[in-house]
């Protein structure tokens, strides 16, 4: 882990500042000799590390380093993703829905997809309640599409929390698998056990709590759609 952290660490830095110079700049050269050297360090204490072997197939794969080789990095991206590294089948199922035409990519993307998202990966869950909400290469399933986004939500991703509050706000029904473990659920199953009346969930307030996660995680998108929410309040309660 501390290879893996040193080689991490060296990749940050380019990210930090690659946007300021050339991709091929030699000022970049000593971050990049670190992070590979880190990674297959890693490797050499623990070839059955599935981290090492992805971070060294991002090396490969994202950066124009010195001996960096798309088909090594391919390589290795794949044999992380079949030891199991959601990261890396998350990056896999990616590249395998972008970067290929060829007839079973879609397959493989999406089996790439589910296992990360049994791991419950965020960007696998977002991108497969994605596949489900437009029934790209799957049947389209609205409830499975907010699942994905309810679960990857509740992670912190900005992408899902603005696609489920946006359909809840279009009037769609929280799935059921959502709903039955909850406190409120349970309350409701008391409630319609004693005739009482049961108060609906309102979908603005819930719409709401989903835009005020995508706004913490930075996302100005959130905060349009909270700007948008105070301001048709505003216009209800003045009218």
């Amino acid at each position: 882990m501390e290879f893996i952290a040193k080689g991490w660490n060296a990749l940050q830095e380019v990210d930090r500042v690659i946007d300021y110079t050339e991709p091929t700049d030699p000022r970049l050269h000593p971050l990049f000799r670190t992070a590979k050297e880190n990674f297959e360090l890693a490797l050499e204490a623990d070839n059955l590390n599935t981290h090492a072997r992805y971070w060294l197939a991002r090396l490969h794969l994202k950066y124009q380093a010195p001996g960096s080789c798309k088909a090594i990095g391919a390589a290795l991206l794949v044999e992380a993703a079949d030891m199991g590294d959601p990261e890396a089948q998350y990056e896999l199922g990616r590249r395998l829905r972008i970067e290929n035409n060829y007839v079973q990519s879609d397959q493989q993307a999406f089996y790439y997809l589910e296992k990360a998202v049994d791991q419950l990966h965020p960007g696998a869950l977002y991108l497969l309640g994605a596949v489900y909400l437009t029934g790209d290469c799957v049947q389209r399933d609205i409830a499975s599409a907010l699942w994905c986004f309810h679960r990857a939500s509740e992670k912190g991703h900005a992408g899902a929390a603005i696609a489920y509050g946006s359909l809840l706000l279009k009037g769609a029904k929280i799935p059921e698998a959502l709903t039955k473990f909850n406190s409120r659920r349970s309350l409701s199953t008391k409630m319609a056990k004693k005739n009482v009346a049961i108060p609906e969930e309102d979908p603005v307030e819930l719409a709401k709590e989903q835009f005020e996660i995508a706004a913490k995680a930075g996302c100005d998108l959130g905060l349009q759609w909270l700007k948008r929410l105070e301001d048709e309040e505003k216009l209800r309660t003045t009218g």
